[in-house]
């Protein structure tokens, strides 16, 4: 099975997981440089976490389904 030869179309809406984990992620890196959001990395990394497992979680999915 070549993994990076697999196929697959996503919504717009089974994409909204994933752009909020680039989005979180992007947030942390900033806010490394602002010590105003220092109080806020625990709940940003928490959503981040989150976001990715259910977005590779959605991707393996719909690989399978996809591609038997």
């Amino acid at each position: 099975m070549n993994f990076f030869k697999m196929k697959t179309t996503w919504t717009n809406a089974e994409l909204i997981p994933l752009k909020l984990a680039i989005a979180t992620i992007y947030i942390v890196i900033g806010s490394v440089f602002h010590r105003y959001l220092h109080n806020y990395y625990v709940p940003i990394l928490v959503v981040f976490a989150i976001t990715v497992v259910w977005s590779v979680y959605m991707w393996i999915v719909k690989m399978k389904k996809e591609n038997k």
